[in-house]
């Protein structure tokens, strides 16, 4: 709708995500929306052809982000822009003080590094993007701040499930990196963490414009 007439495409990896979107954006009835399975390494489109390429929380997930970049750039217009932004999982902070959380956060390190990606991608994008040849690249940061009950009992909520039963807790097992009892400890945790009148946790995030 912000860009309307121009045309957006959107594409991920998965099938199941793409679908999920396209669903969505038929029921919107926004017609200038394309969706489609694509590789962030290898894009199925023209050189020079979108005005704006936008990654968000994406180069945190792959093997090669500095690639990724280099394949952005070529995609996007001489005079447009590539903009990405990653949350920085090793500056997460929260309260209150659970060992449990502590426990979740050295767990989920090690498995994102597992399956080749980088937790702490947020502080990087400066130095990838440039990496990847962009001229101005400009950084810039914000942050997610989860409060409010209702913003706990999502996030928790989220966090107390994802923890028993998602990719994550699989490579967790499989690796080595947590056995059930600790993952059903990080469970709680994130309960009792969403249940506290007091509690909150702040996530960083990196932020670049990228161009040349």
């Amino acid at each position: 709708e912000r860009v309307a007439p121009g045309a957006v495409r959107g594409v991920d990896a998965s099938p199941d995500v793409v679908a999920q979107a396209e669903a969505d954006r038929a029921a919107s009835g926004i017609t200038t929306v394309t969706y489609a399975v694509d590789d962030a390494y290898a894009l199925d489109s023209a050189d020079d052809r979108w005005d704006v390429v936008h990654a968000h929380q994406v180069l945190q997930h792959l093997a090669r982000p500095v690639d990724a970049l280099r394949e952005f750039r070529r995609v996007v217009a001489s005079e447009g822009v590539v903009a990405a932004r990653d949350v920085d999982y090793e500056g997460v902070i929260w309260w209150p003080r659970l060992p449990g959380l502590d426990e979740w956060l050295k767990v989920y390190l090690a498995a994102h590094r597992a399956t080749s990606g980088e937790p702490a991608a947020g502080r990087q994008l400066k130095a990838w993007a440039q990496e990847a040849g962009f001229t101005d690249v400009r950084a810039s940061a914000s942050v997610w701040l989860y409060e409010s009950p209702e913003e706990r009992a999502w996030w928790g909520g989220m966090w107390a499930d994802r923890v028993l039963q998602s990719a994550f807790s699989e490579v967790a097992l499989s690796e080595g990196i947590a056995d059930r009892a600790a993952l059903e400890r990080i469970s709680a945790a994130w309960r009792e963490w969403a249940a506290a009148d007091d509690g909150w946790i702040l996530l960083p995030h990196g932020e670049i414009l990228a161009r040349g």
